[in-house]
This record gives C-alpha cells, structure tokens and sequence, in this order.
C-alpha cells in the first residue's frame, strides 16, 4: 500500500484517542472479535466470520460507513482501496450514562439479570463520543490522502436493529459463567494497565502525556454506581487522586509534599458541582502532579541526601547549616558535605541559598509582604545579607526586582512554588 505511513499514523491517533481499530481481511479463515467480546458474552457461539462477510455483500468502494449497531455500539467502516483489507474503527458509546444502555439492551433482548453487571462494566468501559465531529475530521482528513480528494468519496450513515427472529438471551444455557468472567477479566485488565501506564507518565513527571491519558478517560463513561451524577464524578475523582498521588511516590516525591497536594485537592473535590467542573479538575490535579514530581522529585540521590533535601523543602527557616543537619542525621560533617555535593553538583549552603532565593522570588511576585518579612520568611533574619544574597543570583535588589518585574498572580504558580519561578529568572 503507497499509503502504508499515513495508515499507521492514523490508527496511532485512534489510538491516543482510546479507540479501537481493526484491519479485516475478506481472505482470511478468521475474524477477530471487533466489537470486543460483546456477542460472545451475550450468545453462546457467535459467528464473527459469518457477520463480517454478511457486512460486506452491500458494502461499496469508496465509501465511509457510520454503523449504530443494534447493541447501541457506534463504528466506521470502510475498504481500503488497492486491497481487500477493511478498516473498522470501534465500538464506541454516544451515550454518557451506560446503565441506561445496558438497562435498554436488557430490556429488548431479555437479558438474564447476573449477565447485567457484565453489560455495564463493558458499556461503561467503551470510549464515549458525544460530538463525533473531531472523529469525522480525522476520518476525512486520512479519507483525503487514501483516495486522493474529498470528492472521491462519501458517508452513509446506518442505524440497525435487532432482527425479528433473535432469539431471547433468557433461553440461552446455564453454563456460560466463564466467559462472562473472561470478558470482566479483560476488561478489568485494561482498566488496570491504563492506570498503570497514568501511574508511569506521572511519576517521570510528563505533564502532556499524562494530561492526554487523563482526557481519554474522560471520553469513557463514569461508572454508575450513584444515582447522582456529580456524585459519581466525585466518586471517580477520588480514584483519580489516589492514582496521581501513587504516580508521585513512584516519582521518588517525599509523601510531606505528596499529602499536601493530595490534601488540597481533596477539599477541590467536594466542590464539583457539575461534570464539566469535574473534568476541569482532573486536568488540573494531573498537571499539578507531574509539576510536583519534576520540582520535587528525589530519584537518584542516596536516603541520606534524600533525608536533607525534603528537610530543606519542609521548612527553609530551620537551622539548615551542614553542622546542624549533619548532627540531625547523626553524621560527621566532612562526610555529609562530601556525599551531598556528589550528589546534586553543589554543597549544601549552595543549595539552601538558592532555595531560600527561589521562595523570596515567589514571595516577591504573589504577595506585598514587606522585603523585611520576606527575608524572615525564608529563613535569612539579616535583611542586609539577604539583599546581598539575592542580588547575587538574581543580578538585582529585592527591591529593584519587585518595581521592574511585572507582579504574577498568585494562580500561576504551582502549589509547591516552583515552577513558574523558573520561568521568571535564571540563577547564576
């Protein structure tokens, strides 16, 4: 296929869309399960072969197919051309509640009651597409460069449903539980490695990747376990704080910080008071961690110099001379210098000052403290060594900072205080 690169992009974007595609073969014995097991949990033998050649006896070239099928499962389908290959994208949900999907289904197909649980993880697990508009694009766009043009080919849209002589899945034998347990295991399965790879991105501190996984999820619907729901996003919200928090600590973050961020946003959480609030947080939560383990994170220093770090962060007014903190850690003075400045390519009153500097910079920029105060609050009482200290590695005063740099809002900093500082000055 001339069009092999541009095929494999496509389905890497389906993909970061937390779509499924599918290449069908028409020569091939076989034919996978594109609708991910649904049929074969709801009917004892489905005959995946059989329903994909039906599919084609109607089907024309050059021509996108938009199926509602009649489990309420959305795809797109199509030839792709020079070869008698398919491409089938799905299934998704254009529904945002999939009780009611699973409810409706049951309904219509008499479905047993213990298979209802199944139906519902396998709903609510579905990515969820309320305005198939970007979708469309994307489609048009590799459409455009598989054929040619826009006006080498078309849409048609179809919406089918269950046929007449369907038999009632209340008929059907009893001994099925282990591909109902298959098909929760599956899907309890993915569930986990999506959390485990939101756990990954998190704790290597990638904001835009993480970020993008966290609006997959949103395009999946929230479970209904409450009737409510704002309830239910809370709920999920809560998960997702858990997850985050699990993504710092593999980050080698210090659980001081991990539990003030995870504490902050506990209280954000019970103010959701819509969806759309909800997944406004969740953006916010996952930019924020990534953020904590990049200013934060501990990954490669020994326990030791881990241990003075995270003092350092806690409280920059402590007594942080090499003296005091090696006879906090019940170390010679020579040794913990020695072992520190390996570590991080400074010694350690090096680094102290450049960390009271930064928090006398965030200080200066989201508060109208007095430059005495500031100085205090950073743990440096003498304002004139303070004043010395600061134009050292910020080429300037406090004061000539404070009157020729723009003041920052306090919102554009991250909850630790870092790092939009960075974005203000450079140390030297």
């Amino acid at each position: 296929m001339h069009y092999e690169p541009e095929l494999m992009f496509f389905r890497k974007l389906l993909e970061n869309f937390h779509l499924n595609s599918n290449i069908l073969d028409a020569a091939a014995d076989v034919v996978p399960e594109f609708d991910l097991g649904l049929r074969r949990l709801l009917f004892s033998e489905p005959d995946y072969f059989y329903l994909f050649h039906e599919s084609l006896k109607d089907l024309k070239s050059n021509i996108v197919y938009c199926v509602s099928d009649e489990y309420l499962c959305s795809y797109i389908f199509f030839q792709l051309p020079e070869t008698e290959q398919y491409l089938i994208i799905g299934p998704y949900t254009r529904s945002d509640h999939p009780l009611r999907v699973v409810t409706s289904c049951a309904e219509r197909l008499s479905i047993p009651a213990r298979l209802l649980p199944q139906l519902e993880k396998y709903y609510t697990d579905l990515p969820f597409i309320a305005d198939e508009s970007t979708l469309l694009v994307l489609v048009n766009t590799f459409g455009e460069q598989i054929w040619g043009s826009l006006d080498c080919f078309s849409f048609e849209t179809t919406e089918r449903t269950i046929p007449r002589n369907s038999d009632s899945l209340a008929m059907r034998p009893e001994n099925y539980e282990p591909e109902d347990a298959f098909l929760s295991m599956q899907i309890l399965e993915e569930r986990y490695a999506s959390e485990n790879r939101l756990i990954q991105a998190v704790s290597q501190g990638l904001v835009h990747k993480a970020e993008m996984m966290v609006t997959n999820y949103s395009n999946q619907g929230i479970e209904d376990r409450m009737a409510d729901p704002v309830r239910n996003m809370k709920n999920y919200t809560i998960i997702l704080n858990t997850l985050l928090r699990k993504g710092a600590e593999a980050g080698a973050v210090h659980p001081l910080h991990i539990d003030s961020l995870s504490t902050k946003f506990a209280k954000k959480l019970e103010l959701i008071n819509s969806v759309e609030s909800g997944y406004a947080l969740h953006q916010e939560m996952v930019r924020k961690y990534c953020l904590l383990v990049k200013n934060h994170s501990m990954k490669g220093y020994s326990l030791l110099v881990r241990k003075v770090l995270t003092r350092i962060d806690y409280d920059l007014t402590a007594d942080l001379s090499l003296k005091a903190q090696a006879d906090f850690l019940n170390v010679t003075a020579s040794y913990l210098s020695t072992l520190f400045k390996k570590e991080t390519g400074m010694t350690l009153t090096e680094y102290v000052n450049r960390k009271r500097i930064e928090h006398a910079v965030f200080l200066l920029n989201t508060t109208k403290m007095q430059i005495q105060t500031i100085a205090q609050y950073c743990g440096i009482p003498d304002v004139n060594y303070f004043t010395k200290t600061f134009k050292k590695y910020i080429q300037q005063t406090p004061k000539e900072y404070r009157e020729n740099v723009s003041p920052y809002s306090a919102q554009n900093y991250s909850d630790d205080g870092q790092e939009n500082n960075k974005k203000l000055y450079e140390i030297v």
